[in-house]
């Protein structure tokens, strides 16, 4: 077997080695407030106190990196906001509208969720009823999932419209019989 006319390929290293002008092994030095290194502070979410810590105890550091003061123009820093229908911005400004007109009602109506039904509750904050209190109350009393879903609205697991008339009523008494309406089932 004689090898004729073929070449040899020269496979490179995929690590080029040392760098000149770099000590080995590397140091990296971490922030003592966000615990990351000291070039991703930027990243952290706590920038100012990052910077204060530097430059109280490792002002170093600091010359080489571009901590920013401020986010760029036009990059205004995003926050996640949690949540589905209740994080609307409008919608807390529009209970409070509703609380302010003359028809303050509780609605309770059945929803199909597939072979199965929930029961939906709106209207009780403009009563000021704490919803989250009130969702809590009917998940521990009828032993279901209960959520609040909605600026003014509470969906309750399962058809439990008839146990609601009595104890809302029982429970707050700024709500009277006469301020429930019971919508039904609500069509597909």
């Amino acid at each position: 077997m004689t090898s004729e006319g073929c070449e040899t390929a020269v496979i490179q290293s995929l690590a080029p080695g040392p760098i000149e002008g770099v000590s080995y092994p590397l140091k990296v030095f971490y922030c003592g407030q966000c615990s990351m290194p000291t070039e991703y502070c930027d990243y952290s979410g706590q920038t100012d106190l990052c910077r204060a810590w530097a430059t109280q105890n490792a002002p170093e550091l600091l010359e080489g990196l571009d901590i920013s003061e401020e986010p760029a123009e036009g990059d205004e820093k995003k926050k996640q906001k949690r949540g589905g229908k209740g994080s609307k911005p409008g919608a807390a400004t529009a209970s409070a509208g509703k609380k302010k007109s003359g028809a303050q009602k509780v609605t309770l109506q059945r929803e199909p969720r597939g072979k199965k039904s929930v029961t939906v509750i709106k209207g009780l904050a403009t009563f000021d009823i704490d919803l989250k209190v009130a969702s809590k109350l009917f998940a521990q009393k009828f032993a279901c999932g209960s959520s609040v879903t909605g600026a003014d609205e509470i969906v309750i697991q399962g058809d439990v419209k008839d146990d609601l008339l009595d104890l809302i009523p029982e429970k707050w008494s700024q709500v009277t019989d006469e301020l429930i309406d019971d919508l039904g089932d609500k069509k597909r």
